[in-house]
């Protein structure tokens, strides 16, 4: 196996290795919340809890796991995590928590989130995965969270609940449906694609 140094390991998940844009995971929470941008933050944050703290506790107990036991052993590590960040956001914020419905406890069987375990965390020393669960968190969170400014702009005219079009702004509906989240993630890929250069590298 090639060894990268903590750097590339961080910083492949912003861009040339982004979990939403170029592998294309954790589409269903990412196309469904981000109708509004707090929303947006509000799951980006909870993957970002639950997937560094999962790489950590896994990343310490991965050798103690057997491996006929290793995938349920990750999901129920990721699950206690995932119960933490539910729990919290149905005390705290009971607003967001209801707004985002089933996707905060869905994150247990995020793609992101146990893929990495699977593909990553299981085969590299703690160290790296924990920056390569940082990288995939941040380039995950970027994503989501300007798909939600783009579709809450036009959909809304707001940004963060803040009105920034006045009244003469006709919203676009689409923009808060699923075929605007569809449409935006599209252009987005698109732009990636075109910025990106011909090794596929950013």
């Amino acid at each position: 196996m090639k060894k990268h140094s903590l750097f590339y390991e961080f910083k492949k998940g912003l861009v040339s290795e982004n979990p939403v844009l170029v592998m294309v995971l954790g589409l269903c929470s990412t196309l469904a919340v981000s109708n509004k941008a707090i929303n947006a933050v509000a799951m980006a944050l909870s993957v970002f809890f639950v997937l560094f703290f999962s790489s950590l506790i896994i990343g310490i107990i991965k050798d103690l796991i057997p491996d006929q036991v290793r995938i349920p052993s990750f999901i129920l590590v990721i699950a206690t995590f995932v119960t933490i960040v539910d729990l919290f956001m149905r005390a705290k914020f009971p607003g967001i928590s209801k707004a985002l419905g089933p996707y905060i406890p869905l994150i247990v069987v995020n793609c992101i989130i146990l893929g990495r375990q699977e593909a990553f965390v299981s085969k590299n020393p703690l160290s790296a995965s924990l920056m390569d669960a940082i990288g995939m968190s941040l380039g995950y969170f970027w994503v989501i969270v300007l798909l939600g400014i783009v579709r809450e702009f036009l959909g809304f005219g707001t940004v963060f609940g803040f009105r920034v079009l006045g009244s003469w702004f006709k919203p676009w509906l689409v923009m808060v449906l699923p075929p605007g989240a569809f449409l935006t993630l599209g252009v987005f890929v698109g732009v990636l694609n075109l910025i990106r250069p011909k090794g596929g590298k950013a």
